[in-house]
């Protein structure tokens, strides 16, 4: 059993993958060929934005997001404390000041009740991070930025294909920003990215600073940085996008079964009813975690933690949170614990797993 199931994914998929592939290969445009726009166009549909700018990670998505709206040094952003650590580490790359918002224990979503009490006169965006598949509480999270004439960058790296309120996410906000790293929902073959937006303005600076801020060849009209998303990871995911609706569709399916398994039992992470989740991992909370681990182990089945430290506790950030209080990041942070997920999981093996997490956690098998 994997954690996520690529090779299975990939032999579904072999032919289509090997014909966008082979089609690159023979046309020898690399570096913005075709297939670039031509995803660009399809993921913007999908979404509803106005615009889709492909880019060479989720990371440089954040980065020439921040870049766009102009954050400068000593600015203030406000984030989540509980997230990869990329989200913050834009923030710091440009100069600018992390602050962290504590999460909700029940969905590990920043928790909107917190944030306008971090706002200062620095405060120039927030960056919500859909987290584990489900976005967060975004209108309430635009109400607030634009009460106070900030922006609200959606860090969708992990939610590319739910909804919140019938809207897609990707849509949900001025800008958003996914990421395309293989093991997401949506993945490619190494790394990738998209940022979208519905401000044709933002859009025009976001597709220059990808390109070292080029207007046109030569013509530097902004600082910007070297962000494009080479064709052959754009036809990958074309490839892949056509089986998308299918792969959401089992993953609700499964999750859906892990929770009918598990909800009465094991502490789950939440979805909202207002909003649905792509499940990039299907996460559970535990108080002998460590035990389960290693009890999930003997027996071949795979977990993971994300994450286990929060940001402001991690040594290259404690500069910028000398006191940190965030007590939800920090039990949830001991807690957490996600499990094998992906459409091609087994529901042999589903089970399997949801047994064994109940024996583990001593509260006996399904049956």
């Amino acid at each position: 059993m994997e954690f996520i199931d690529l090779r299975t994914q990939y032999n579904e998929m072999r032919y289509e993958i090997g014909a966008r592939i082979q089609t690159v290969l023979d046309h020898g445009s690399y570096i913005m060929g075709p297939e670039v726009k031509e995803l660009e166009q399809r993921l913007a549909a999908y979404t509803g934005a106005t615009h889709c700018i492909t880019v060479s990670s989720g990371t440089e998505a954040l980065l020439i997001a921040l870049m766009a709206i102009g954050i400068q040094p000593g600015d203030e952003v406000i984030t989540t404390p509980f997230s990869f650590v990329a989200t913050a580490e834009v923030i710091v790359m440009l100069g600018a000041i992390p602050v962290f918002v504590d999460i909700e224990a029940e969905t590990c979503l920043i928790d909107v009740s917190r944030i306008e009490q971090a706002i200062t006169s620095k405060t120039r965006a927030i960056i919500p991070v859909s987290l584990y598949g489900q976005p967060a509480d975004m209108d309430e999270i635009n109400a607030i930025a634009e009460q106070h004439g900030m922006v609200v960058i959606e860090d969708a790296a992990q939610s590319f294909g739910a909804t919140y309120k019938g809207h897609r996410s990707c849509n949900l906000s001025a800008i958003a920003c996914t990421s395309f790293f293989p093991s997401k929902p949506l993945g490619c073959y190494g790394d990738g990215g998209a940022i979208f937006t519905s401000n044709s303005a933002l859009a025009q600076a976001m597709r220059e600073i990808r390109v070292h801020g080029q207007s046109q060849r030569y013509v530097h009209t902004r600082i910007g940085v070297g962000g494009r998303m080479d064709t052959m990871q754009c036809a990958v995911v074309l490839a892949k996008f056509d089986y998308f609706d299918w792969e959401v569709e089992q993953r609700m399916r499964l999750a859906a079964r892990y929770d009918q398994l598990l909800s009465g039992h094991i502490d789950v992470i939440r979805q909202r009813s207002n909003r649905t989740s792509v499940y990039a991992q299907y996460t559970i909370s535990l108080d002998n975690r460590a035990v389960v681990e290693a009890l999930l182990k003997q027996q071949g089945i795979p977990t993971a933690v994300h994450y286990p430290i929060p940001i402001p506790m991690q040594a290259a950030y404690a500069r910028f949170c000398p006191n940190p209080h965030f007590p939800i990041s920090m039990i949830m942070a001991r807690k957490v614990m996600s499990l094998p997920m992906g459409p091609y999981l087994k529901p042999d093996d589903l089970s399997r797993v949801a047994d064994a997490v109940l024996l583990a956690a001593g509260a006996g098998p399904t049956g």
